[in-house]
Parts: C-alpha cells; sequence; structure tokens
C-alpha cells in the first residue's frame, strides 16, 4: 500500500503552530514510508476564505520547508462539479434525501430537545418524506440507524460511536454548494489518502465521514488524531499566549528549524533526545509515538532551541534568513562587502533570535550618527585620542586584514603605551561600533574592514578633541 497523507486547511486565517504541527506529522509519515503528501485547500467557505489567507499557507508552509507532492496545491472549490456528481449518487442510491426544514422549524425543535435535556439533532422529519427539490431545499446524508462505527485510532486508541448518536448531515446546501463533511470525503477517496492525520477537534467529523464513505463503498483511510496544543495556563493556545502564527514567528527571529524541531518534541518523542534534524525526524517518526494527551506551548523552550541552532547551524543555513531580516532594517546584505558568514559565527553566541542578531550588527553595514553616551563619557577621556591615533597610525599599513594580525597588533599598542588592553579595545570598540557591546574587537575589525575602521577611528579622535577643547 502506498501512503498517502494530506494537509487540508481552510484559507479563513494565518496558518497557525496547531496547522503547522499537523502538517509537519503529516509530511513526516509520508517521508518516513516512502509515500505522498498532499497539500489541499479547503476553500469552500466563499464568505470567509481570501486570497491573502491562501498565500500565508503557502508561505507557511515554503518557509518551514514543508513541500508537497501534487505539482500545485488541491483548491476545492475548482471541484464542485465533482461533488455535485456524487451528491447525486447518494441521492439516488437512497443514501441521501431532499430536506425543506425551514431554519425557524429547526431552531424550534433545537429548544425543545435542549429543554428535554436532550441531544439536539435532526429528527428525521423529511427522511422518508421523498421531497422534491426546490431552492428551499438541502440535502441530507441518510445515516444508520443502527449499528456503530469502530475507529482504530492511530494515536487516541479505539474509539466507538453508535449510530443513534449522529443525526442526519447536511451534505448539500440550499444553493447547491457542498459542506465541508461531504468535500472531505470525496477528496479523500478521490486521492487515495492511506492516513488522515488531523486534529483531535475533528474527532466528531470522522464517524460521519467513515459513514459516507461507507456509503459510497470506498476503502476507509487509517485515522490518526492529534491532541490540541495548550497555552501555559492550561487553555487552549490562541493569540493572546503571544505568536501562533507560523510566519509571526518568523518575524520574530525564529529559524524554520527550531520551529520544526520543537513542533515534532509537542506530544512525540523518541526516548530523551532533544535535538532532531530533518533526516532523524523522518528516520525515527511514527505515529504510534504520539501522545494522546494534549501538549502545552512553552516559548522559553522554543528560544533555547532556537538559540541552539543559532549556535550549532551551518551558517550558510543561517544567512538566507538573516539576509531577510537584515532586508527588514533597510540593508542589503548581499550587495555589501560584509562576510555575513563571518557575522553569524561572531554574533550567535549572544544574540537569541535572529531580530536580535540583525539589529546587533547594523553598525557594520551603516554609519551611526551618535555614540552610545554612557559608555563614550566612560571610554572617550583624556588620552583616548592618543590611543585611537596610535592605532589608527599603525593600522593604515596592514595589507592582510584579519582577526589575529590585528590582534596582536591592538596587544602592541597597549604595551607600548602602557596601558591595560581594556584602556586600549573599549575606546577602540566604541569608535567603530558606537556602543560598547560588540563581539571580540579583532574580530569586529576583521569584519567590518580597514576602510570603514580607520574612517571611525579617525572621526573619533576628531570627537573627542572637540569634547576635550570644550
Amino acid at each position: 500500500m502506498t501512503v498517502i497523507t494530506r494537509f487540508a486547511p481552510s484559507p479563513t486565517g494565518y496558518l497557525h503552530v496547531g496547522g503547522a504541527r499537523t502538517a509537519l506529522f503529516s509530511w513526516l509519515y509520508a517521508k518516513k514510508k516512502g509515500g505522498k503528501f498532499i497539500l489541499r485547500i479547503e476553500d469552500t467557505d466563499l464568505e470567509r476564505s481570501t486570497q491573502e489567507s491562501v498565500q500565508a499557507i503557502l508561505d507557511g508552509m515554503a518557509w518551514l520547508g514543508l513541500d508537497y507532492d501534487n505539482p500545485q496545491p488541491f483548491f476545492q472549490t475548482a471541484h464542485f462539479p465533482r461533488y455535485k456528481e456524487i451528491i447525486v449518487q447518494l441521492i439516488e442510491n437512497g443514501h441521501a434525501y431532499y430536506c425543506d426544514c425551514s431554519k425557524e422549524e429547526l431552531e424550534t425543535l433545537r429548544e425543545q430537545q435542549m429543554a428535554n435535556k436532550e441531544k439536539p439533532r435532526y429528527n428525521g422529519k423529511c427522511r422518508e418524506v421523498n421531497k422534491s427539490v426546490s431552492d428551499k431545499t438541502v440535502v441530507r446524508f441518510k445515516t444508520p440507524i443502527e449499528g456503530a462505527i469502530h475507529i482504530g485510532d492511530l494515536v487516541k486508541g479505539e474509539i466507538v460511536v453508535a449510530n443513534k448518536e449522529l443525526d442526519d448531515l447536511v451534505i448539500a446546501r440550499a444553493d447547491g454548494s457542498p459542506t465541508y463533511n461531504l468535500t472531505v470525503v470525496v477528496d479523500d477517496m478521490d486521492m487515495q489518502i492511506s492516513h488522515v492525520i488531523r486534529g483531535d477537534d475533528h474527532i466528531n467529523n470522522t464517524p460521519r465521514q467513515i459513514n459516507i464513505l461507507n456509503a459510497l463503498d470506498a476503502k476507509l483511510p487509517e485515522y490518526a488524531h492529534l491532541p490540541m496544543i495548550l497555552g501555559s495556563d492550561g487553555a487552549r493556545l490562541s493569540k493572546r499566549h503571544g505568536a501562533v502564527s507560523v510566519m509571526q514567528f518568523r518575524d520574530e527571529g525564529y529559524l524554520p528549524q527550531a520551529l520544526l524541531n520543537y513542533l515534532v518534541r509537542l506530544g512525540w518523542s523518541h526516548g530523551d533526545q532533544e535535538i532532531f534534524s530533518i533526516d532523524e525526524m523522518i528516520a525515527y517518526f511514527e505515529l504510534a509515538d504520539v501522545n494522546g494527551a494534549a501538549s502545552t506551548f512553552n516559548m522559553e523552550k522554543l528560544l533555547w532551541l532556537n538559540h541552539h541552532y543559532l549556535m550549532h547551524s551551518d551558517p550558510n543555513d543561517i544567512a538566507p534568513h538573516l539576509t531577510w531580516h537584515l532586508a527588514q532594517l533597510g540593508i542589503d546584505a548581499k550587495n555589501e562587502s560584509v562576510d555575513i558568514l563571518e557575522l553569524i559565527k561572531a554574533q550567535r553566541e549572544r544574540c537569541k533570535t535572529l531580530v536580535e542578531m540583525a539589529n546587533a550588527s547594523v553598525y557594520f553595514y551603516r554609519e551611526f550618527e551618535d555614540y552610545d553616551e554612557k559608555a563614550a563619557k566612560k571610554a572617550f577621556v583624556d588620552g583616548s585620542d592618543v590611543v585611537l591615533a596610535a592605532l589608527c597610525e599603525v593600522f593604515s599599513p596592514v595589507s592582510t586584514w584579519e582577526a589575529q594580525l590585528l590582534h596582536t597588533i591592538i596587544k602592541d599598542v597597549a604595551e607600548k603605551l602602557e596601558l591595560g588592553l581594556g584602556k586600549v579595545a573599549q575606546p577602540l570598540r566604541i569608535a567603530v561600533c558606537g556602543t560598547g557591546v560588540s563581539p571580540s574587537i579583532d574580530i569586529t575589525l576583521a569584519i567590518l574592514g580597514k576602510e570603514k575602521t580607520l574612517a571611525r577611528l579617525q572621526r573619533a579622535v576628531t570627537f573627542i578633541q572637540a569634547k576635550t577643547a570644550v
């Protein structure tokens, strides 16, 4: 059997972390089994679906690197004729019927049932009446009255739902448009989906969909319902808990591989291992190892993971993402002389996010207007202009501009002027960076380059002399 999974979001908002985890688990399972992973956009809710949301889903999938095997995303709105064909088939085979009960009638029924402490459900009034189609009729699926649906859920275990607990759900609206439970069944059947991996908020839909699949004599997929993700307060994860949109995590400076690593550990484990490469995720992932209990989203853990990936990833993998963040600051890193790979190596120990790294690196690309007032007051004292002028003089003839040589020069100048290394390095740091915080000063100078270093040293000398002359 060829394993075929799918991720089927509705384009009514952004791609949230719960959806991203569902996509990841579906993608991993297909990769693990050498199967196919399909992206399906369930856009039949015409009032709420937007192109902006479609793009947000596509952008999120692309950023995470979750590639799909269909050449283009599958859009349900392009397949209405197929859904209509199946609805007609169900009616002709006696598995569906027309119903003209009004909204007012159904609401009255619902109120009566709730008053009697009964489960609200359609009472089957039109089930055997053989109503004629009109602009007021919906189509309902004729749910079996006897028996039960047994779901061998790959995460939750055995789930049994008696058919008497289910009502005759609407599968086509009065305007002829198909409803969610019908379109999902048709698509899963036509795509030969072998495993439906989705959130456990769909458990109530599964027995209904199985009944429709049985009515169509279709092969049933296996089901795996993933537990929900909770916020730190135990409530379902939502905007008030912080970033829940995948692209918001990108905007806040997280690496996609860090978010994927975090998401895979929300409900799944492989021994005590915490850090997983994509290849390891694929090799180790099994639905049987998914925990049936809800998981709690922990921003501190994600931040720790992100810093780990910044520290240990190949700078070549980080560079495109840092380039994007620098672009948000108006810096075109691709057309600058700064070696971004060396910049990443220099900055990653002190930066936990790419936003921090980009903001901390601006002075490598742009001239700063002012010196940090507190740092300059402490380091730019009488005589510091002499130190900087001496450095400028020694740096000028240097042809091989690299960190080790620059470190030796700084040390030699300190010894010659009979000063501690800090009395030389800190004025130098503020002169070239504008701030008292930077990577090791020799590495900072190497990345900055000779031309910028000399120009900024001369500027600082002028600044100090003007300050002390007052």
